[in-house]
Protein backbone atom coordinates (compact mmCIF):
# COMPACT_ATOMS: atom_id res chain seq x y z
CA UNK A 1 0.00 0.00 0.00
CA UNK A 2 1.36 3.46 -0.99
CA UNK A 3 1.56 5.50 2.19
CA UNK A 4 -0.76 8.34 1.73
CA UNK A 5 1.47 12.21 1.67
CA UNK A 6 0.31 14.79 3.63
CA UNK A 7 -1.42 17.72 1.81
CA UNK A 8 0.13 21.23 2.67
CA UNK A 9 -0.61 22.51 6.01
CA UNK A 10 -2.15 19.51 7.35
CA UNK A 11 -0.43 17.61 10.89
CA UNK A 12 0.12 15.33 13.22
CA UNK A 13 0.06 15.00 17.01
CA UNK A 14 1.69 12.17 18.98
CA UNK A 15 2.96 11.66 22.26
CA UNK A 16 6.35 10.55 22.71
CA UNK A 17 8.17 9.21 25.87
CA UNK A 18 12.30 9.63 26.34
CA UNK A 19 14.56 8.90 29.13
CA UNK A 20 16.38 11.45 30.67
CA UNK A 21 19.04 11.04 33.58
CA UNK A 22 17.25 7.52 33.98
CA UNK A 23 14.30 8.28 33.82
CA UNK A 24 11.31 8.64 31.66
CA UNK A 25 9.93 11.88 30.07
CA UNK A 26 6.70 12.48 28.30
CA UNK A 27 5.85 14.98 26.24
CA UNK A 28 4.00 16.26 23.01
CA UNK A 29 5.16 17.00 19.92
CA UNK A 30 3.62 18.19 17.02
CA UNK A 31 4.69 17.96 13.03
CA UNK A 32 2.91 20.30 10.32
CA UNK A 33 3.65 20.26 6.45
CA UNK A 34 4.82 23.51 5.29
CA UNK A 35 5.27 22.60 2.00
CA UNK A 36 8.04 20.63 -0.50
CA UNK A 37 11.93 20.85 -1.44
CA UNK A 38 11.97 21.99 -5.14
CA UNK A 39 14.65 20.00 -5.93
CA UNK A 40 13.60 16.80 -4.49
CA UNK A 41 9.88 17.10 -4.11
CA UNK A 42 10.24 15.62 -0.47
CA UNK A 43 7.89 17.44 2.03
CA UNK A 44 8.96 20.09 4.54
CA UNK A 45 7.60 19.33 8.18
CA UNK A 46 8.13 21.84 10.52
CA UNK A 47 7.62 20.17 14.54
CA UNK A 48 6.50 21.34 17.51
CA UNK A 49 7.01 20.09 21.22
CA UNK A 50 5.27 21.10 24.70
CA UNK A 51 3.83 19.86 27.86
CA UNK A 52 0.14 19.63 27.04
CA UNK A 53 -1.73 17.89 23.88
CA UNK A 54 -3.13 21.54 24.20
CA UNK A 55 0.04 23.53 23.88
CA UNK A 56 1.26 22.05 20.59
CA UNK A 57 -2.12 21.98 19.00
CA UNK A 58 -2.30 25.62 19.80
CA UNK A 59 1.72 26.12 17.66
CA UNK A 60 0.27 23.60 15.41
CA UNK A 61 -2.69 25.39 14.43
CA UNK A 62 -1.09 28.40 14.10
CA UNK A 63 1.25 27.02 12.12
CA UNK A 64 -1.18 25.69 9.68
CA UNK A 65 -3.27 28.79 9.53
CA UNK A 66 0.02 30.71 8.07
CA UNK A 67 0.92 27.53 5.76
CA UNK A 68 -2.62 28.10 4.19
CA UNK A 69 -2.83 31.51 4.21
CA UNK A 70 1.05 31.70 2.54
CA UNK A 71 2.46 34.02 5.32
CA UNK A 72 4.23 31.00 6.68
CA UNK A 73 8.87 31.60 6.98
CA UNK A 74 10.78 28.88 7.56
CA UNK A 75 12.31 30.04 10.90
CA UNK A 76 15.84 29.20 9.73
CA UNK A 77 15.22 32.09 7.59
CA UNK A 78 13.43 34.61 9.54
CA UNK A 79 15.14 37.84 10.23
CA UNK A 80 14.53 39.39 13.28
CA UNK A 81 12.70 42.63 11.22
CA UNK A 82 10.69 39.52 9.48
CA UNK A 83 9.54 37.80 12.79
CA UNK A 84 8.90 41.91 14.28
CA UNK A 85 6.24 42.11 10.89
CA UNK A 86 4.99 38.94 11.74
CA UNK A 87 4.76 39.30 15.53
CA UNK A 88 3.06 42.91 14.95
CA UNK A 89 0.59 41.39 12.39
CA UNK A 90 -0.62 38.32 13.61
CA UNK A 91 0.32 38.87 17.93
CA UNK A 92 -0.75 42.19 18.58
CA UNK A 93 -5.08 41.81 18.71
CA UNK A 94 -5.22 41.73 22.61
CA UNK A 95 -3.33 45.11 23.56
CA UNK A 96 -5.25 48.12 23.55
CA UNK A 97 -4.42 50.36 20.61
CA UNK A 98 -2.56 53.18 22.56
CA UNK A 99 0.11 49.94 23.10
CA UNK A 100 -0.07 48.92 19.72
CA UNK A 101 0.77 52.25 18.48
CA UNK A 102 3.51 52.63 20.74
CA UNK A 103 5.32 49.09 20.19
CA UNK A 104 5.17 49.70 16.56
CA UNK A 105 7.26 53.10 17.15
CA UNK A 106 9.73 51.35 18.95
CA UNK A 107 10.02 48.66 16.64
CA UNK A 108 10.26 51.05 13.77
CA UNK A 109 12.34 53.70 14.85
CA UNK A 110 14.89 51.75 17.33
CA UNK A 111 14.45 47.89 17.21
CA UNK A 112 14.45 47.45 13.36
CA UNK A 113 17.40 50.11 12.55
CA UNK A 114 19.69 48.03 14.71
CA UNK A 115 18.57 44.50 15.05
CA UNK A 116 16.35 43.94 12.03
CA UNK A 117 18.67 42.18 9.39
CA UNK A 118 20.71 39.47 11.58
CA UNK A 119 18.75 36.47 11.38
CA UNK A 120 16.33 35.02 14.56
CA UNK A 121 18.14 32.07 14.78
CA UNK A 122 21.51 33.68 14.88
CA UNK A 123 20.67 36.77 17.77
CA UNK A 124 22.47 36.16 20.84
CA UNK A 125 22.58 38.52 24.18
CA UNK A 126 25.30 40.43 23.74
CA UNK A 127 23.60 41.43 20.45
CA UNK A 128 20.81 42.27 22.46
CA UNK A 129 23.05 43.94 24.97
CA UNK A 130 25.01 46.05 22.21
CA UNK A 131 21.09 47.56 21.59
CA UNK A 132 20.14 48.09 24.95
CA UNK A 133 24.05 50.20 25.07
CA UNK A 134 23.01 51.81 22.20
CA UNK A 135 19.84 53.49 23.61
CA UNK A 136 22.13 55.20 26.05
CA UNK A 137 20.75 58.36 25.29
CA UNK A 138 17.82 57.73 26.44
CA UNK A 139 16.09 57.87 29.88
CA UNK A 140 16.43 54.50 31.70
CA UNK A 141 12.58 53.87 31.89
CA UNK A 142 12.66 54.68 28.24
CA UNK A 143 14.74 51.62 27.33
CA UNK A 144 13.87 49.09 29.83
CA UNK A 145 10.73 49.88 28.35
CA UNK A 146 12.09 49.60 24.74
CA UNK A 147 13.84 46.20 26.06
CA UNK A 148 10.69 44.56 27.18
CA UNK A 149 9.21 45.45 23.64
CA UNK A 150 11.82 43.34 22.43
CA UNK A 151 11.41 40.64 25.18
CA UNK A 152 7.48 40.13 24.22
CA UNK A 153 8.27 39.83 20.59
CA UNK A 154 10.86 37.20 21.42
CA UNK A 155 9.11 35.48 23.98
CA UNK A 156 6.10 34.86 21.91
CA UNK A 157 8.91 33.46 19.12
CA UNK A 158 10.29 30.98 22.03
CA UNK A 159 6.50 29.93 22.30
CA UNK A 160 6.25 28.92 18.58
CA UNK A 161 9.51 27.20 19.05
CA UNK A 162 11.16 29.40 16.24
CA UNK A 163 14.34 29.71 18.71
CA UNK A 164 14.89 27.80 21.44
CA UNK A 165 15.62 30.16 24.38
CA UNK A 166 14.94 34.28 24.44
CA UNK A 167 18.05 36.10 23.89
CA UNK A 168 16.79 38.85 25.54
CA UNK A 169 15.77 37.56 28.89
CA UNK A 170 19.18 38.27 30.88
CA UNK A 171 20.34 41.55 29.78
CA UNK A 172 21.92 44.32 31.81
CA UNK A 173 19.58 47.32 32.02
CA UNK A 174 20.78 50.61 33.21
CA UNK A 175 20.22 51.84 36.73
CA UNK A 176 16.96 53.14 37.53
CA UNK A 177 16.37 56.18 39.94
CA UNK A 178 13.02 56.49 41.56
CA UNK A 179 10.97 59.10 40.31
CA UNK A 180 10.44 61.52 43.53
CA UNK A 181 6.31 62.01 44.39
CA UNK A 182 6.08 65.30 45.21
CA UNK A 183 2.13 65.36 46.68
CA UNK A 184 1.10 68.36 47.54
CA UNK A 185 0.60 69.44 51.00
CA UNK A 186 -2.34 70.80 53.28
CA UNK A 187 -1.46 74.24 52.64
CA UNK A 188 -0.87 74.07 48.78
CA UNK A 189 -3.95 71.93 48.70
CA UNK A 190 -6.20 74.41 49.87
CA UNK A 191 -4.68 77.14 47.45
CA UNK A 192 -5.27 75.10 44.35
CA UNK A 193 -8.76 74.71 45.08
CA UNK A 194 -9.62 78.14 46.28
CA UNK A 195 -8.07 78.87 43.11
CA UNK A 196 -10.18 76.32 41.18
CA UNK A 197 -13.65 77.84 42.12
CA UNK A 198 -16.06 79.11 39.40
CA UNK A 199 -13.45 77.06 37.29
CA UNK A 200 -14.17 74.97 34.56
CA UNK A 201 -11.95 72.58 36.43
CA UNK A 202 -13.35 73.17 39.77
CA UNK A 203 -14.86 70.07 40.53
CA UNK A 204 -12.95 67.83 38.45
CA UNK A 205 -10.04 68.98 40.59
CA UNK A 206 -11.67 68.21 44.06
CA UNK A 207 -12.88 64.93 43.04
CA UNK A 208 -9.61 63.82 41.72
CA UNK A 209 -8.17 65.53 44.84
CA UNK A 210 -9.80 62.66 46.80
CA UNK A 211 -9.86 59.45 44.98
CA UNK A 212 -6.97 59.21 43.43
CA UNK A 213 -8.34 58.13 40.03
CA UNK A 214 -5.78 58.88 36.93
CA UNK A 215 -6.84 61.84 34.44
CA UNK A 216 -8.06 59.21 31.84
CA UNK A 217 -10.46 57.37 34.57
CA UNK A 218 -11.72 60.25 35.46
CA UNK A 219 -12.52 61.74 32.31
CA UNK A 220 -13.96 58.48 31.14
CA UNK A 221 -16.60 58.36 34.15
CA UNK A 222 -19.69 58.25 33.02
CA UNK A 223 -23.18 58.96 35.22
CA UNK A 224 -24.35 55.15 35.47
CA UNK A 225 -20.82 54.38 37.71
CA UNK A 226 -21.93 57.19 40.48
CA UNK A 227 -23.97 55.57 42.90
CA UNK A 228 -25.31 58.54 45.48
CA UNK A 229 -27.56 55.94 47.59
CA UNK A 230 -24.75 53.93 48.21
CA UNK A 231 -21.51 56.09 48.07
CA UNK A 232 -19.72 54.08 45.45
CA UNK A 233 -17.98 54.83 41.87
CA UNK A 234 -17.76 52.40 39.87
CA UNK A 235 -14.63 52.75 37.94
CA UNK A 236 -14.30 50.36 34.61
CA UNK A 237 -12.88 52.48 31.82
CA UNK A 238 -10.98 55.54 30.73
CA UNK A 239 -11.38 58.12 27.95
CA UNK A 240 -8.82 57.01 25.42
CA UNK A 241 -6.60 60.02 23.12
CA UNK A 242 -8.96 60.82 20.37
CA UNK A 243 -5.59 59.08 18.10
CA UNK A 244 -6.62 55.86 19.47
CA UNK A 245 -10.74 55.93 19.23
CA UNK A 246 -10.90 52.76 17.07
CA UNK A 247 -13.99 51.19 18.99
CA UNK A 248 -15.44 54.22 20.29
CA UNK A 249 -14.19 56.71 22.90
CA UNK A 250 -13.07 54.12 25.77
CA UNK A 251 -11.06 51.40 27.20
CA UNK A 252 -10.44 49.64 30.03
CA UNK A 253 -8.72 50.93 33.07
CA UNK A 254 -4.89 50.86 33.31
CA UNK A 255 -3.40 46.80 34.45
CA UNK A 256 -7.35 46.32 33.49
CA UNK A 257 -8.29 46.85 37.26
CA UNK A 258 -11.60 47.56 37.24
CA UNK A 259 -12.78 48.08 41.07
CA UNK A 260 -15.43 49.79 43.32
CA UNK A 261 -14.31 52.76 45.22
CA UNK A 262 -15.59 54.59 48.45
CA UNK A 263 -14.62 58.31 48.72
CA UNK A 264 -15.38 60.94 51.26
CA UNK A 265 -18.55 62.34 51.28
CA UNK A 266 -17.11 65.61 50.10
CA UNK A 267 -16.33 63.52 46.35
CA UNK A 268 -20.51 63.39 45.90
CA UNK A 269 -21.18 66.67 47.14
CA UNK A 270 -18.71 67.82 44.30
CA UNK A 271 -20.46 65.44 42.14
CA UNK A 272 -23.54 66.81 42.84
CA UNK A 273 -22.18 70.70 42.32
CA UNK A 274 -20.92 68.87 38.35
CA UNK A 275 -24.37 67.38 37.74
CA UNK A 276 -26.02 71.15 38.25
CA UNK A 277 -23.65 72.74 36.47
CA UNK A 278 -23.95 70.16 33.38
CA UNK A 279 -27.86 70.69 33.53
CA UNK A 280 -27.28 74.18 33.38
CA UNK A 281 -24.60 74.05 30.35
CA UNK A 282 -27.33 71.50 28.36
CA UNK A 283 -30.46 74.09 28.94
CA UNK A 284 -27.60 77.07 27.51
CA UNK A 285 -26.51 74.81 24.89
CA UNK A 286 -29.91 73.72 23.59
CA UNK A 287 -29.98 71.66 20.33
CA UNK A 288 -26.06 71.44 20.10
CA UNK A 289 -25.68 69.92 23.55
CA UNK A 290 -24.61 65.91 22.54
CA UNK A 291 -23.18 63.78 25.60
CA UNK A 292 -24.34 60.14 24.38
CA UNK A 293 -22.59 58.66 26.95
CA UNK A 294 -23.27 60.50 29.64
CA UNK A 295 -19.77 61.59 30.87
CA UNK A 296 -20.02 63.34 34.12
CA UNK A 297 -16.94 65.67 33.14
CA UNK A 298 -18.11 67.83 29.37
CA UNK A 299 -17.16 70.57 27.71
CA UNK A 300 -20.09 73.61 27.64
CA UNK A 301 -21.62 71.68 24.84
CA UNK A 302 -21.60 68.22 26.09
CA UNK A 303 -18.60 67.32 24.29
CA UNK A 304 -15.71 64.76 26.27
CA UNK A 305 -13.65 66.80 28.30
CA UNK A 306 -10.44 65.68 26.66
CA UNK A 307 -7.00 65.51 28.53
CA UNK A 308 -5.49 68.58 26.55
CA UNK A 309 -8.07 70.74 28.10
CA UNK A 310 -7.99 68.86 31.75
CA UNK A 311 -3.99 69.64 32.10
CA UNK A 312 -4.19 73.16 30.40
CA UNK A 313 -7.34 73.85 33.32
CA UNK A 314 -4.85 72.77 36.09
CA UNK A 315 -1.91 74.63 35.06
CA UNK A 316 -3.54 77.66 34.73
CA UNK A 317 -5.18 76.68 38.19
CA UNK A 318 -2.02 76.33 39.76
CA UNK A 319 -0.07 79.28 38.40
CA UNK A 320 -3.07 81.62 40.08
CA UNK A 321 -2.81 79.76 43.73
CA UNK A 322 0.76 80.59 42.78
CA UNK A 323 2.09 77.03 43.00
CA UNK A 324 4.43 75.41 40.35
CA UNK A 325 6.66 72.31 40.03
CA UNK A 326 3.63 70.14 40.02
CA UNK A 327 1.40 67.79 37.28
CA UNK A 328 -1.55 66.63 37.09
CA UNK A 329 -0.63 63.59 38.24
CA UNK A 330 0.73 64.97 41.67
CA UNK A 331 -2.99 65.20 42.61
CA UNK A 332 -2.93 61.29 42.72
CA UNK A 333 0.38 61.13 44.74
CA UNK A 334 -1.51 63.42 47.57
CA UNK A 335 -4.87 61.08 47.53
CA UNK A 336 -1.90 58.21 48.07
CA UNK A 337 0.42 59.89 51.01
CA UNK A 338 -2.84 61.38 52.83
CA UNK A 339 -4.44 57.91 52.56
CA UNK A 340 -1.03 56.60 54.07
CA UNK A 341 -1.27 59.21 56.75
CA UNK A 342 -4.62 58.30 57.43
CA UNK A 343 -3.73 55.05 58.71
CA UNK A 344 -5.17 53.18 55.24
CA UNK A 345 -3.02 49.84 54.46
CA UNK A 346 -1.08 49.10 51.50
CA UNK A 347 -3.76 46.74 50.32
CA UNK A 348 -6.67 49.34 50.11
CA UNK A 349 -4.71 52.01 48.68
CA UNK A 350 -3.63 49.90 46.09
CA UNK A 351 -7.00 48.38 45.45
CA UNK A 352 -8.33 52.33 45.66
CA UNK A 353 -5.52 53.50 43.17
CA UNK A 354 -5.69 50.07 40.81
CA UNK A 355 -2.23 49.61 40.91
CA UNK A 356 -1.10 45.98 39.71
CA UNK A 357 -0.24 44.99 43.19
CA UNK A 358 0.52 46.11 46.16
CA UNK A 359 4.34 45.89 45.63
CA UNK A 360 4.02 48.51 43.44
CA UNK A 361 2.28 50.71 45.46
CA UNK A 362 5.01 49.79 48.56
CA UNK A 363 7.52 50.68 46.24
CA UNK A 364 6.06 54.19 45.02
CA UNK A 365 4.97 55.42 48.45
CA UNK A 366 7.47 53.33 50.63
CA UNK A 367 9.10 55.84 51.58
CA UNK A 368 5.80 57.87 53.34
CA UNK A 369 5.17 54.77 55.37
CA UNK A 370 8.96 54.73 56.73
CA UNK A 371 8.43 58.19 57.73
CA UNK A 372 5.29 57.35 59.23
CA UNK A 373 7.35 54.95 61.10
CA UNK A 374 10.02 57.69 62.14
CA UNK A 375 7.23 59.93 63.86
CA UNK A 376 5.39 57.45 65.35
CA UNK A 377 9.15 56.28 67.26
CA UNK A 378 9.01 60.14 68.13
CA UNK A 379 5.51 60.48 69.66
CA UNK A 380 6.12 56.76 71.56
CA UNK A 381 9.50 58.24 72.93
CA UNK A 382 7.80 61.51 74.08
CA UNK A 383 5.07 58.96 75.39
CA UNK A 384 8.00 56.87 77.91
CA UNK A 385 9.28 59.92 78.50
CA UNK A 386 6.16 61.96 79.71
CA UNK A 387 5.27 58.57 81.71
CA UNK A 388 8.55 57.76 83.32
CA UNK A 389 8.83 61.30 84.44
CA UNK A 390 12.34 61.40 82.33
Amino acid sequence: MVARKNAKGSGTIRKKTVTRNGKPYTYWEARVTTGRNPGTGKQVQRSFTGKTQAEVRKKLQAAAVAVDKGTYTDPSRLTVGQWLDIWQRDYMGGLKPATVIDYKGIVKNHIKPALGAVRLADLRPHDVQGFINGLGKLAPSTVKHHTQVLRTALEKAVDLDYIPHNPAARCELPRMEQDEVRPFDDQQAAALLEAAKGTAVEHLLVVDLFTGLRMSELLGLTWDCVDFAKGTIYVNKQLSRSIYHTKGPFQTPKNDKIRTITPAPQVFAALKRQRVRQAEQQLKAGAVWSNPHNLVFTTEIGTPFNQRRADRGFHKTLAAAGLSGFHFHSLRHTFAVNSLRAGEDIKTVQTNLGHASAAFTLDKYGHVTERMKEDSAARMECFIKDVLKL
